[in-house]
């Protein structure tokens, strides 16, 4: 099932050149990373998740490329726009060969084969 995303026909016509380019670069930097790295993990400083997340892959031996957009307090607009753009609502995101597999807990379950 496709998720929700607002139509363009919905948008005012004033107002979609913000929606359409708020901090399009950052979602753009993951979008190169991600076709280039098969392991990416976007994480955050202080999210225990994010470190946990690059601890199972060392475990596993998997090579990764980490990036960290900010902490809770700072940079929060540019989380915002990847969460958006994904509609993961949380950090850290993990994308392997390009598809988005979820966070630290999925992470987990995709090393066991599940």
């Amino acid at each position: 099932m496709p998720r929700y995303i607002l139509d363009e026909s919905k948008i005012h016509p004033r107002i979609q050149s913000t929606v359409e380019n708020s901090f399009r670069e950052v979602v753009e930097e993951v979008i190169s990373m991600v076709e280039k790295e098969p392991v990416v993990v976007i994480g955050m400083a202080g999210n225990p998740n994010c470190k946990r997340a690059c601890k199972i892959l060392d475990k596993q031996k998997k090579a990764y490329r980490y990036v960290e957009y900010g902490s809770y307090l700072k940079e929060w607009r540019k989380r915002n726009a990847l969460k958006m753009w994904t509609g993961w609502k949380t950090f850290p995101m993990v994308f392997i060969d390009g598809i988005l597999i979820g966070g630290a807990e999925d992470l987990k379950k995709w090393g066991q084969g599940e």
